[in-house]
């Protein structure tokens, strides 16, 4: 079956009690069994629930993997991946990441003994120089948040077999749809399903999708040990979300695209970011490894931060509001967002300045968002006529 038909049909048979041919939230936390032992599958909600099950099944089905587990966040999932190290492991790590990973990171797993180097991946040679002894991960996101830079994830992956090290990607901005890491060779995905696979921003949670039998085994342990577990509702919002991804993605870059190559032509803008664009460093690479360029687009504005922060009060399709992914078009600081537990000189090292603007770009009409955009930019600049 092809992407499209698999959101809709793996996992999601129809209920063989009733007949109901939507998956039901089977809203319980435990099961009834017939003998001490004898049971049906299930034996306690948090170790396993139907709605979740088929959940898993569906998205393991969209990444090309065997094994799925899903979570209640992107931060749990992420952080079920960490508990597969231990005190003293280290994990290279690409320098320009979600700001709640890099809090993960830095400011817990760290206490606990775990060791983190943040790099420029895109540049594979930037990796292999970081290996160490006790290297035992490789941790990707691309495209990255917010600066959306591509990261080769072939030839990253191929790095962490020669290292024996765990290649782990974080596939939240591309969604399966977009890429599928496991085809290119790395051993764990990773997705905030709170985003573009539930699509909707009416639910929050994350999955875990492997190939790898003895990862998945240690995931699982955890997933039910620790207990970071979504609800049969959450799983069955997502469920709901992902059956219109492949739509819904398609619509998204058609948009990001039209706005990105807009934004260009701004003369208050001083740089666009969209790997669509041709002008993007990794474009090329992002052609060979991307179905689509997804949804995101990042600027930056020649009047810094004050500029910044005026442009995202005026727009009113684009809310001003944390997340990305969802139908409608918002609009985010992430210097004082999204990243803002990172370090100021850490944020403009990378390239994250006061004066970019992050637009996760939605499904409406392409033209109403750009009239926006346009009409919230010539507020700030009549404004700035009179002084105020």
């Amino acid at each position: 079956m092809k992407f499209a038909t698999r959101a809709i049909h793996v996992g999601q048979e129809a209920e063989p009690v009733t007949g109901a041919t939507i998956v039901p939230i089977f809203q319980t936390s435990t099961y009834t069994q017939e003998g001490i032992g004898q049971h049906k599958g299930y034996e306690y909600a948090r170790t396993g629930n139907p709605t979740r099950t088929a959940l898993e099944a569906c998205l393991a089905s969209l990444e090309n993997a065997k094994y799925g587990l899903c979570f209640a966040s992107g931060s749990a999932a992420s952080a079920t991946v960490m508990n597969l190290l231990s005190a003293g492991d280290h994990v290279i790590c690409a320098d320009d990441v979600y700001g709640g990973t890099y809090r993960l990171f830095e400011l817990v797993f760290t206490r606990y003994g775990l060791q983190y180097s943040w790099v420029d991946m895109t540049n594979p040679e930037n990796v292999a120089k970081a290996i160490r002894p006790n290297t035992k991960m490789l941790w990707i996101e691309t495209p990255t948040n917010p600066l959306l830079s591509v990261v080769n994830i072939a030839a990253v992956a191929e790095i962490g077999r020669k290292h024996k090290c765990l290649t782990v990607v974080d596939n939240t901005f591309a969604s399966p749809y977009l890429q599928q890491p496991l085809d290119l060779g790395a051993d764990i995905v990773v997705h905030s399903t709170t985003k573009y696979i539930g699509g909707h921003s009416d639910v929050v949670g994350g999955a875990i999708l492997t190939n790898d039998e003895q990862a998945y085994t240690k995931l699982k342990y955890h997933q039910n040990a620790v207990g970071g577990v979504p609800g049969p509702h959450d799983c069955w919002l997502v469920m709901r979300g992902v059956k219109t991804l492949a739509l819904r993605m398609e619509a998204h870059c058609a948009n990001a695209m039209k706005i990105a190559k807009w934004l260009q032509s701004n003369t208050s803008v001083s740089r666009v970011i969209y790997p669509g664009l041709s002008n993007h460093k990794q474009h090329d690479l992002a052609r060979r490894q991307m179905r689509g360029f997804g949804g995101m687009v990042s600027f930056e504005l020649k009047g810094g931060e004050a500029a910044a922060r005026k442009v995202a009060g005026q727009t009113k399709l684009f809310s001003l509001a944390e997340s990305l992914g969802g139908v409608e078009s918002l609009i985010g600081h992430p210097a004082t967002m999204t990243h803002a537990s990172m370090p100021k000189e850490q944020r403009e090292a990378r390239g994250l300045t006061g004066g970019l603007l992050r637009l996760s770009v939605g499904i409406e009409d392409a033209d109403d968002l750009i009239g926006d955009l346009e009409a919230a930019f010539a507020m700030v600049e009549s404004r700035k006529a009179v002084g105020v």
